[in-house]
């Protein structure tokens, strides 16, 4: 099985995601959305997949998340393009879907 991470190698939830992905046996691809940042239309895709919205996608916990109470989806993801760290991780997907793997073990349920 093939699956694909969003990953920051400095976040522990993000590494025992990928954890659970090799034990599992997957053939992992790492995405560093921090160093080559999605594009807008990559953004939308993968949270339509996981049936979120970009509001759930986003890391709360940033300082630039505040600013973002009031904003639409659109105004949310133009923020994370600018700023990357708002997309919360890891984002998590294969062929039988994509999930905001928080905790990680949601994982799982696409494997």
């Amino acid at each position: 099985m093939k699956a694909t991470i969003w990953h920051n190698p400095r976040c522990g939830t993000s590494r025992n995601t990928l954890a659970l992905l090799e034990e599992a046996g997957a053939e992992v691809t790492i995405f560093d959305y921090l160093k080559a940042p999605p594009s807008a239309e990559e953004l939308r895709r993968i949270y339509a997949k996981a049936g979120i919205s970009p509001r759930e996608g986003l890391r709360t916990r940033e300082p630039g998340a505040e600013a973002l109470s009031d904003a639409t989806d659109e105004q949310i993801i133009a923020a994370m393009l600018r700023d990357p760290i708002l997309i919360q991780r890891p984002l998590v997907e294969t062929e039988k879907g994509a999930v905001l793997a928080r905790p990680p073990e949601l994982v799982r349920d696409i494997l």
